[in-house]
């Protein structure tokens, strides 16, 4: 054999070596490839599946939001519910809250409240919030409201009522509000005074009220706050203050001053806007201050017993 012989087979075994090594590298990719496919494949059907039960479990959650808001939208028309009806909507009602409180809601909840009344300027707080479709509290006293404070010509005896007929809740302010006439002279004398307001609501609307404020909020009974509680917890009262308001109960000059009072003040998930229905320039801006609670996304509720602003 000669050189040249030699030199060509030897091209030869080489070229079948490097085949045989292409066809081995080839084989083992196939195969890894496949089972690396067959993997993907298993990875990729347990995520869809994974995916459609999230978007079942998000839609579920949308429903049933949306469900919960249609229900508590029912409080407008509230007057004409059962007494066990608007117990199933407040139920309602306080899911939404724990929902709005763990971040599961876009939600937010605003409770109007209304203190000192009634006035005669309440009718024209009612005509604005049923021309919204919207539910506030009303936090009554009893002192003087045979004749209208603001009006000397008008009875406001009748008010009371009229807050329940409407669908409103009405709540306890205590009889005298005597901030600085002896109402917190002693915890015995603001509880007395608390049910002779408990009698006269009940008297004139057949409601019996469980829920109070302090004439100037709990920290004006100083001292003696704690132990008015205890007292409440026993005749099963709970007790409220606010967190926002437009500084109506002070000295007010003008809307604007009000408006903008009130604008900062609303910070919260769940709000307890206090306000005072003697007050004209409140009045002004109540349409204006209802529309904007609703275009950033809060529901407007009245009060009720188990809500979480409620402390028992």
């Amino acid at each position: 054999m000669d050189k040249n012989q030699r030199k060509i087979n030897i091209y030869y075994i080489f070229i079948i070596i490097l085949l045989v090594i292409l066809i081995g590298v080839m084989t083992f990719l196939t195969f890894y490839t496949n089972e690396k496919f067959i993997e993907l494949k298993s990875v990729n059907k347990n995520l869809s599946g994974k995916l459609n039960n999230l978007n079942e479990v998000f839609e579920n959650n949308k429903n049933e939001n949306t469900n919960v808001v249609e229900q508590i939208n029912k409080l407008n028309n509230l007057k004409t519910l059962t007494e066990n009806e608007k117990q199933e909507v407040f139920k309602l009602a306080s899911k939404l809250e724990k929902e709005i409180l763990d971040g599961k809601s876009k939600y937010k909840i605003a409770y109007l409240t209304f203190d000192d009344g009634p006035y005669y300027l309440t009718d024209k707080y009612l005509d604005i919030l049923d021309k919204y479709g919207v539910k506030g509290t009303f936090f009554t006293i009893g002192a003087g409201k045979e004749v209208c404070f603001d009006n000397r010509y008008a009875s406001c005896s009748g008010t009371y009522k009229k807050i329940v007929d409407r669908g409103h809740t009405i709540a306890n302010h205590t009889y005298s509000h005597a901030i600085f006439y002896g109402l917190y002279r002693n915890k015995q004398t603001f509880i007395n005074d608390v049910k002779k307001q408990e009698t006269l609501i009940k008297n004139k609307t057949g409601v019996t009220t469980n829920i109070v404020r302090f004439p100037g909020g709990s920290a004006t009974a100083g001292s003696l706050k704690y132990g008015i509680i205890e007292e409440l917890r026993k005749t099963n009262y709970g007790w409220v203050d606010w967190t926002a308001q437009d500084g109506d109960g002070g000295d007010l000059n003008n809307s604007t001053q009000a408006w903008n009072y009130f604008t900062n003040s609303i910070n919260d998930k769940i709000e307890v806007v206090l306000f005072h229905d003697y007050s004209n320039i409140t009045l002004s801006i109540l349409p204006q201050a209802i529309e904007y609670l609703q275009n950033n996304n809060y529901i407007l509720l009245p009060l009720f017993y188990d809500s979480v602003m409620i402390n028992k």
